[in-house]
Parts: C-alpha cells; sequence; structure tokens
C-alpha cells in the first residue's frame, strides 16, 4: 500500500453540515448513555436526570467558548494548533495529542462493551472470549471504513446516527404514557453528595462533543457549518437524552436500575415487550459503535496525522492515501493499539474500566483547559481577527468561566476520593511534556503567522 501514500497531499473538504453533525452526535453517545446510566441513577436517585442535564449543559459551555478557535483555525488537529498558535509548540502537542489519547482509550473500552452488547444478540455462546472477538472484529470494520474515505464514512455515520436518534425519539414519546411519577420520591435519595457524584458519570456520557473540531480540514465551508454542526449537535443530545432520561427514570424505580444491563433495554422491554428490548440493544449497539467510528478511529487519526505534519509526531503518521485522500498508517497505528487495550481489559477488565478510564478523563479535561486558555487569549490578543469571524461568542467571558467552574466541578466529584489517580495523571502528563521537548524536532511549522481565514474557506 505504501506506493499509494503521499506527504504531499492534503484532505479533500468534502463534508457538509450533516455529516459534522452526525460526527458530533455519534461521538458524544457512545457507551455512556446506555451502560452507565444505571450507575448515574444508583448514585444520585431521579436527581441524576439534574446531574447529568447539568454534564450536558458544561458541555455546551464548552463549546461556546471554543468556536471562534474553531472557525479561525479550521484543521485536523484541532486544539493542538489553536494552542500551539496561543501558547507555543510544546503545549500545542500536549493538548492534542492528550486529546486524542483519551480517544484511543475510549476505542479499548467503548469496543469491550460493543463486544459485551453484541453478546446479547447471541445468547448461545458462552465462551468469555466472544466478547473481545466481536470487539476486534468491528474494530477492525470501522477502521476499514475510515480507509475507505471521508465521505463514506461520514455517511455510514449519519445514517447510524439518525436511526439511533429515532429510536430514542420514539421510546422517550411512546413510553411518557408509562411514566409514574412516583418514580421521582424521593429526588435526592442520597443527598447533594449522590447528585453531584453523578456528574462526572454524565460528564463521561456527554464527552466526545468537541471531536467534531478535527473535521475543520475537511469542511466544505468551516465558516458556516462548523459553529451550526456545534451548536446543533450539543442540542441534539442534550434534549434527546434528558427526555429519555426522564422516561426511563418515570418507567424504573431508581432502586431498582441495576447496572447488569442497559436500564434503557430493561425499561424498552416494559413498554414495548421483547421486540422493544432487542431494538433499544440494538440502539446502543449503534451508539457504541459512532463512537469508535467517528471519535476513536476518524477524529484520533487526524490529530496525528495534523501533528505528524507539523513535525509534533514521527513523519510516516502524516501519510495521505493517493485515492481515498485519509491518513492511513494513523488510522493503522490506532487500530492496532485500540485492539491491544481490548486485549488488556478482557483479561484485568478493572485497569481498562477504571484506572485507563480515569486517565482518559484527566486526559480530556487537560486538553479542555489548554483550549480554553488559547481561547480566551486569543479573543485579548488578535481582536481584530475575531472582529472578522462569521460567527462570536456572545456575553464574554461567560463561557469560558462557566466552562472552567464545569472542569473544577468533575475533577472534584471523579477524583476527591481517589487522588492518587489524579496524581498518576500528572506525572504521565509530565513524562509527555519532558519527552517531547527532548526529541521534537524545532522550526518545523511553515508558517507562524495568523492563519488566513479565507484561504481556509471554500464556498
Amino acid at each position: 500500500m505504501s506506493h499509494h501514500l503521499s506527504l504531499d497531499l492534503e484532505p479533500k473538504r468534502t463534508l457538509k453540515f450533516w455529516h459534522i453533525w452526525a460526527l458530533g452526535v455519534g461521538a458524544v453517545v457512545g457507551d455512556g448513555i446506555f451502560l452507565l446510566m444505571g450507575q448515574g441513577i444508583a448514585t444520585a436517585g431521579p436527581s441524576s436526570i439534574i446531574s447529568y442535564l447539568v454534564a450536558g449543559l458544561s458541555q455546551l459551555f464548552l463549546i461556546m467558548a471554543l468556536i471562534e478557535l474553531a472557525i479561525a483555525m479550521p484543521n485536523a488537529g484541532g486544539m493542538s494548533l489553536w494552542v500551539e498558535r496561543m501558547m507555543g509548540k510544546s503545549w500545542g502537542f500536549l493538548a492534542g495529542f492528550t486529546f486524542a489519547i483519551g480517544w484511543i482509550i475510549a476505542g479499548g473500552s467503548v469496543g469491550l462493551a460493543l463486544g459485551t452488547i453484541t453478546m446479547w444478540f447471541f445468547p448461545g455462546l458462552t465462551g468469555s472470549w466472544w466478547p473481545a472477538f466481536f470487539a476486534i472484529f468491528f474494530i477492525t470494520l470501522f477502521a476499514l471504513v475510515n480507509i475507505l474515505g471521508t465521505v463514506f464514512t461520514a455517511r455510514f455515520q449519519l445514517y447510524m446516527v439518525v436511526a439511533l436518534v429515532g429510536v430514542m425519539v420514539v421510546f422517550a414519546v411512546i413510553g411518557l404514557k408509562d411514566v409514574d411519577l412516583a418514580n421521582f420520591s424521593p429526588m435526592m435519595p442520597y443527598g447533594l453528595e449522590g447528585f453531584f457524584g453523578a456528574i462526572p458519570l454524565g460528564t463521561y456520557a456527554y464527552l466526545g462533543a468537541l471531536t467534531l473540531v478535527t473535521a475543520g480540514a475537511e469542511a466544505i465551508n468551516p465558516q458556516r457549518d462548523m459553529p451550526r454542526a456545534l451548536i446543533w449537535a450539543s442540542v441534539t443530545f442534550i434534549v434527546l437524552y434528558s427526555f429519555a432520561h426522564f422516561v426511563l427514570q418515570g418507567i424504573i424505580p431508581w432502586n431498582e436500575v441495576t447496572m447488569d444491563s442497559s436500564p434503557f433495554t430493561v425499561a424498552a422491554g416494559q413498554v414495548f415487550g421483547v421486540a422493544g428490548a432487542f431494538i433499544m440493544n440494538i440502539a446502543a449497539w449503534i451508539a457504541a459503535a459512532t463512537c469508535i467510528l467517528m471519535g476513536t478511529m476518524y477524529a484520533a487519526s487526524r490529530i496525528f496525522y495534523q501533528q505528524a505534519r507539523d513535525g509534533m509526531l514521527p513523519k510516516f503518521l502524516g501519510s495521505i492515501h493517493t485515492k481515498t485522500y485519509t491518513p492511513v498508517n494513523a488510522i493503522i497505528v490506532i487500530w492496532a493499539i485500540t485492539i491491544v487495550l481490548i486485549l488488556v481489559g478482557q483479561i484485568n477488565p478493572d485497569f481498562l474500566y477504571v484506572e485507563l478510564s480515569n486517565q482518559l478523563v484527566i486526559a480530556w479535561l487537560f486538553s479542555w483547559s489548554l483550549a480554553l486558555i488559547a481561547g480566551v487569549l486569543f479573543r485579548i490578543k488578535h481582536k481584530e481577527e475575531v472582529a472578522q469571524l462569521s460567527w462570536r461568542q456572545p456575553l464574554f467571558p461567560l463561557f469560558p468561566i462557566l466552562s472552567f467552574i464545569g472542569i473544577a466541578v468533575i475533577l472534584y466529584g471523579s477524583f476527591v476520593s481517589s487522588i492518587m489517580t489524579l496524581v498518576r495523571g500528572g506525572i504521565w502528563l509530565a513524562v509527555l511534556l519532558i519527552l517531547f521537548m527532548i526529541f521534537n524536532k524545532p522550526g518545523s511549522r511553515q508558517t507562524e503567522g495568523p492563519v488566513e481565514v479565507e484561504k481556509m474557506t471554500n464556498d
């Protein structure tokens, strides 16, 4: 395949609004909504609905604070380029690389969850390695889909997301008649501690919202479509899942929710019978699949590609296929690492689902914080450039402030009882920064000045 790869090509601008919207919605839902909703309800009772809403709104605030950067510097590396321009190359590398690392960890955990969900359809398969087998099979399939081309991948994602949204809307609307308001009392059975404890779980469910910024280099009209897609993807998942969560909580008493299976599957079984449970399990499968397809495989490979082009990662990761215009080497490397994580999770589930998933949260909170700082610096230092943008954030600096508060709440809720997890996160981040400063070659970016927005927009 090597003679079909080129270091001179750029990705093609082929993505329209609906493709980018589907990337955002699909990257969010993952396994968090379907498999972790039970944990959220067990932690906070009925008030988990508000906990998850707070988590969703914190993602929306973060997005509102970063839209200006997404349209001023639309590129495959997303926050990597933004932070590099505002804060220097080392910080730029860390911002992008930690976001990609988070998606690769998610590929392992969500991939294994996908294998577990697949087992629901094959009750006759009892071997302990079947979930890993299905996980590896589908991870390989999604890597191939990504290699075949961005438009093909985006269409595949769009169809799956539309199906997923359809199933959730039907469940919520028809299930409304079975809601028993007595199931919402007491609202906070575990007090404020339980309420705040569920916010990080909601955040994990909504983590992928920013993923669609990595489509900046492949959007046909990033100036017009990136702001719309970022906002509408956020509104879609907040409204859809808050509504579905309300119906779910109204159907199943909070103290009867277990973590053995998706509470949505149980609730759908009560509303629609066995067929409903079957369809809801398909929805859970699609949710995990879209997360891997456009989160792990698409977003992480674009960041690796951009960082390789900028001299931050080995050059071979910056190769583009001459026919499909996709970063094949980056996709293959991510595929291989994800399979290793699936095998690790099969042998030691706690390491993947607890330790590494916590490190994913640390990695992304760190990446978001750097991006937010870059956004504030961009606003302050480049007022003329901001004034020319097609979209400007209202009420500045309200959204960056709300986003930093959200990050602080998530940090507290996630790590107040496991401070050593936070310390381990700090250690690997520091080691990563030191290694980058030792091995990186300076002066590989060709343009250090302001990014010319006009050149990056193709009407």
